[in-house]
């Protein structure tokens, strides 16, 4: 029997996550309505991803074995990465189109996290109940990695799509980099997980110590990976409410500008 201690284990970090991002969003915060909004619709980007990714496995793109490094980086973009940020980058779009909230570009960063979470949370939720014997250890583990891994993602997301959709410049350039930046994010954090399940399984039958070794090399390389994925995460929030602000006082300016004229 799944009781309520599993979804909470599976549930309290994202919600922990969007609060966080709601509290760096201080010059316009967007309404409570509209985050569990985004956040709703963001549970529809898991299943979502599910049928982007069936056409890539059915044409041999990727394979559910992995079995070499190649399998690894073939899995992780082609089964993880490209299939779930599409379908996130498409409910992002949904999610801010005709949204008259969406005014500042902290806005893309708040929203596009909240898809994120929205995923995460279906997500965590099929893992700890697929592992409803150990769900407590898989829920704290998942806790540390998978799930800040999706905030860092979002907030990839969500940065380039406000300048794509506030800025003049390099439209096309940050358009791309929308999609492209959090696939190639997240496509590295799965494949580092994927390449070292394969290499260490693959190591233990030969030798023990080695495997071991090689584990350790692999799970100094994914925290450090992390580390600086969650640094590169903190300061886009950084630079997108530093450009709010010069926005603010820009805006103020010209009004000053007007009355001044009069």
């Amino acid at each position: 029997m799944i009781d309520s201690a599993l979804f909470i284990t599976a549930l309290l970090p994202v919600l922990v996550l969007i609060l966080y991002i709601n509290r760096k969003d201080k010059m316009s915060p967007e309404p409570v309505g509209q985050l569990i909004r985004a956040f709703l619709l963001g549970l529809l980007s898991a299943p979502l991803s599910f049928v982007i990714s069936v056409p890539s496995e059915m044409i041999g793109l990727y394979s559910e074995v992995v079995a070499t490094v190649g399998d690894a980086l073939r899995i992780s973009f082609f089964g993880a990465a490209i299939p779930e940020e599409a379908a996130k980058l498409f409910i992002l779009w949904i999610v801010v189109r005709n949204n008259k909230y969406f005014d500042e570009k902290m806005d893309g960063i708040v929203y596009s996290v909240c898809v994120s979470m929205g995923f995460a949370a279906l997500e965590n939720v099929l893992y700890l109940v697929s592992n409803v014997e150990d769900y407590m250890s898989v829920g704290i583990s998942r806790a540390f990695t998978a799930i800040p891994g999706h905030f860092c993602f979002g907030i990839m997301m969500g940065y380039y799509y406000s300048l794509a959709a506030f800025e003049k410049r390099k439209v096309l350039i940050n358009k791309i980099l929308t999609f492209a930046v959090p696939v190639l994010v997240h496509g590295i954090y799965d494949s580092i997980l994927f390449a070292a399940s394969a290499l260490i399984e693959s190591l233990s039958e030969k030798d023990e110590m080695i495997a071991g070794v090689v584990s350790l090399v692999f799970v100094a390389g994914f925290i450090y990976f992390c580390v600086k994925m969650w640094k590169l995460g903190s300061r886009k929030i950084k630079e997108h409410i530093e450009r709010d602000k010069k926005d603010i006082e820009k805006a103020k300016q010209e009004l000053n500008d007007i009355f001044n004229n009069r």
